[in-house]
């Protein structure tokens, strides 16, 4: 099993490739075990993945049962998780059956905080997250998780369509430009 003081410094050294971070995820990691999910004040940490079509013109959707809303995979990351980069594949996995991704990112394209509703054996809590890219061929999606109503592969244009938000676009725009490479005119932004 992983030790909780070495997936912190993980995490410290991730948030630090963001640029820190949303304000109070780098409050989160130096505070005890970021990743206990059953640390509600604030929150805690979570991992997903933005999951592209190598041809650049699909992303992968879960629809989640008890949001109701259309999502990137993701979820806690369990106890015996590595880091968050292994729970997101993990969670893909169980959530899509989508099982061969390759990693487009030394680290997490984007993080994320947001409100997670109470509901009957958790108080309303944050859930910070950090956002993984991949590739992965566009396979029939075969769902293994309860917390999974429909996966589909959503084409670019059709985003708005399943009630995107600005969140999860920023963090498709941030995959995309992981996928595309750095831009030959600027220089390598992952290279500071």
């Amino acid at each position: 099993m992983p030790r909780p003081h070495h997936r912190r410094l993980r995490l410290l050294a991730d948030l630090e490739g963001l640029g820190g971070g949303p304000p109070g995820f780098r409050r989160l990691a130096l505070d005890g075990d970021p990743f206990d999910r059953h640390r509600f004040a604030p929150g805690h940490a979570t991992a997903s993945g933005i999951v592209l079509t190598r041809r650049l013109d699909a992303v992968l959707l879960v629809e989640h049962r008890r949001l109701g809303r259309w999502l990137q995979p993701g979820g806690h990351v369990d106890p015996d998780d590595v880091d968050a980069e292994a729970a997101a594949r993990r969670e893909i996995a169980e959530e899509t059956g989508v099982v061969d991704l390759e990693l487009l990112a030394a680290g997490p394209v984007d993080a994320d905080v947001h409100h997670v509703p109470a509901r009957d054996d958790e108080p309303a809590h944050l859930h910070f997250d950090l956002r993984y890219a991949y590739f992965a061929d566009r396979v029939d999606p075969r769902p293994k998780a309860d917390e999974t109503h429909a996966v589909r592969w959503a084409s670019l244009d059709e985003l708005a369509r399943f009630g995107v938000d600005a969140g999860l676009r920023r963090a498709i725009d941030a995959a995309l430009a992981a996928a595309k490479g750095p831009d030959p005119e600027q220089g390598d932004p992952r290279a500071v």
